[in-house]
């Protein structure tokens, strides 16, 4: 089979394709015959040698992927080969064939493609656990979005529509904000014109934000901290901006207000009942029409290193995706 190999630490360029021997399950786990396979900002981390997971080198990045069971081990009773399932492997998905554990597979439901299910759930369900478990959303919360036209930042504007938030979308272009305003978004903060506090002030009177959903990290983190409403909630969900903020603590306790982590990976391995309940709350949403992820571009294999390359330089709104085979 083909993947895409990282086989020293370093910037997208640096991968290659090439065949490697096929893959057979273990006594638990499944073989994936990937279809596609949707790009991640922890991608781009683990290339770099920068993701809290340190992976032995050659390995293929790829943390999410859309695709039909291949095979099972012994073990495994309650998924056949031939089902179109979605797969969350950490890495590994970007090659034709992927192996993980097959508790954790999620078959698709039968109206979602391969395209539109790679970049659908890892994002939505990131937003959805951040949103709703961390941040105890409710209608009428006000809700800033930081770095709102990346694939988390979209699927959170969306969840907290779907649930009766008014929503803050802040990112760096007018043509960035207006895929923000596209998916729902109430109001627009421009990093590159817009002081991020005065424009929270004047949208919210004065009263400032109930949540803040932040994965971008870096200078804006404070700033958003320091307009936040009494008992407030900081969801910290990642540090696309490549750097992690030092937060003065006394603002914390200004307003009452709480930092809560944000980490799907070990939320999905720790609690993985709660993750089938959230998935299927969103596959609800997704087919009567209140979800609409954006798909900004599809890549095969062999340019999927362009496609990290440009994540990385923040080019992308929505999600991309590498396919392997055709749908």
């Amino acid at each position: 089979m083909k993947a895409l190999l990282c086989k020293q630490f370093g910037p997208p360029d640096t991968l290659v394709v090439e065949d490697i021997p096929d893959l057979v399950p273990d006594e638990n786990g499944a073989v994936i015959r990937v279809h596609a396979a949707g790009v991640n900002f922890p991608d781009a981390l683990l290339i770099q040698d920068k993701y809290q997971f340190k992976p032995a080198l050659p390995f293929s990045p790829g943390g999410e992927c859309a695709g039909v069971v291949e095979a099972v081990g012994g073990n495994v009773r309650h998924i056949r080969a031939g089902a179109r399932v979605l797969a969350f492997t950490t890495y590994g998905a970007f090659a034709e064939q992927v192996a993980c554990d097959a508790r954790t597979l999620i078959p698709m439901p039968t109206e979602l493609d391969f395209v539109t299910g790679a970049a659908f759930v890892l994002t939505y369900a990131t937003s959805y656990h951040a949103l709703v478990d961390r941040g105890a959303i409710k209608a009428g919360d006000t809700v800033l979005v930081l770095g709102a036209s990346g694939g988390v930042g979209i699927a959170a504007i969306e969840i907290a529509k779907a649930l009766g938030a008014t929503v803050i979308a802040a990112a760096s272009s007018a043509a960035k904000l207006e895929v923000c305003k596209e998916h729902g978004a109430d109001h627009l903060i421009d990093y590159g014109k817009d002081d991020l506090r005065t424009r929270i002030k004047q949208v919210t009177d004065g009263k400032g934000v109930d949540i803040v959903y932040d994965p971008v990290g870096g200078a804006y983190t404070e700033a958003a901290l320091r307009s936040i409403a009494w008992r407030g909630r900081l969801l910290v969900v990642g540090f696309a901006a490549g750097e992690i903020p030092k937060i003065p603590a006394n603002l914390t306790l200004l307003k009452g207000a709480s930092i809560v982590g944000v980490f799907w990976g070990d939320y999905a391995k720790r609690e993985p009942a709660r993750v089938i309940h959230d998935v299927m709350t969103l596959f609800g949403w997704l087919r009567e029409g209140r979800l609409r992820p954006h798909i900004a571009g599809v890549y095969p294999l062999e340019r999927g290193g362009e496609a990290i390359a440009a994540l990385m330089d923040r080019k992308v709104s929505g999600k991309l995706v590498i396919t392997m085979a055709p749908e």
